[in-house]
This record gives structure tokens, sequence and C-alpha cells, in this order.
């Protein structure tokens, strides 16, 4: 197996997170892996908002919680009787993507922009865990200290750090494959 297929193969969504810190030089090249990805009409409108301070990460995810809550009882890997950071994770580096908010081709943009960083955090012995209930962010009190303008949207954030787990392999569905071989044409 080549190395992309091997990293591919190997990330998980992490959920739990040594305090170790990430050096910035790592981030600086984890956020240059996600510029590569490919936009619509190389438009390239995400903006990337990274914080490593771990109270002011910790201090997000309550507003996040009580806005979310709802949510919470099927989101994968949560723990709501944990007194910890159901949210981020306890990861020294959250990295928050946004685009226009107004715009059709953001979502996909962001969300392959996303695949490649979570891949180059992998390649780099780094974990990462995409984290979709950031969306919940934009409704909380704690919003406003990300300096965040108005004309973006978080699409998504990203913990990252040094992972203090090894999340087994979930079995992937094999029956969503259908291979067309050729057109068909009827007559009107």
């Amino acid at each position: 197996m080549n190395d992309t297929l091997k990293t591919i193969y190997e990330r998980r969504a992490v959920r739990k997170y040594q305090s170790q810190p990430v050096d910035s030089t790592l981030i600086e090249q984890i956020i240059d892996a996600g510029r590569m990805a490919p936009t619509a009409m190389n438009r390239q409108e995400w903006k990337f908002y990274v914080l490593t301070d771990q109270k002011m990460i910790e201090a997000l995810s309550p507003g996040i919680v009580k806005i979310a809550g709802k949510f919470l009882h099927w989101a994968h890997g949560s723990d709501r009787s944990n007194s910890g950071d159901i949210i981020f994770h306890g990861a020294p580096v959250v990295i928050f993507i946004t685009g226009p908010a107004n715009s059709e081709w953001a979502a996909m943009d962001i969300g392959m922009c996303s695949q490649n960083i979570m891949l180059a955090a992998k390649s780099l012995g780094l974990d990462t865990c995409p984290i979709g209930l950031v969306k919940f962010l934009a409704k909380t009190e704690k919003f406003e200290s990300l300096h965040i303008p108005g004309s973006e949207k978080i699409y998504i954030a990203i913990a990252l750090g040094y992972g203090a787990e090894k999340p087994k392999v979930h079995e992937r569905k094999r029956d969503n494959l259908r291979l067309i071989t050729h057109f068909e044409t009827h007559a009107l």
C-alpha cells in the first residue's frame, strides 16, 4: 500500500488528546495542505481561524452544548456525563474554517479542504476530529471572541493534536457501488 492510501486508511476521528502543544510550523504546513484542495472556479473563499488558547477552547464548548444539546444524543463519541470538553475533546488546537455565508459552493470546497487538512495532519503524526456541531457557535455569547465577520459562516471546525486514543476501524458499507458501463438510449 502506498503512503497516501496508508494515511487514508489510518485516519480516524480522535476524541481524546494529549496536552502536548502543536508546533506552529506544523499547523502552517497542515493549513497549506488544506489550501491545495480544489475549489469551484478556483475562488479559494475559505478562511482559517486557528485557536491554540486552551482556556478559550474550553470556554466555547458549554455554549455549543447548551444550544446543540438536543442533537448530542446521537453525536458519536459524545459523553454528556463527562465534565470535560465534549465538543473539542481537549484538543490543544482548533481550526475553524469559514467561507461566505451566501456561497453556493463553500460547503463542498471546505469539505475537500478539511479532508486535506485531516490527512496531512495524520501523515505528520497528529490526529484530528471534524466538529460539525460548531455550526451552533454563532448563536453563543462567546462567538464574538473569535472576531469572525458576520459575512462569514463557520462550516466546520477541526480539533487537532496528538491523540490519546486509537479508535477502532468501523465497518464500511460495501453495497453502495453501481457500475455503469454504457448509456442506454430509448426512443421517445
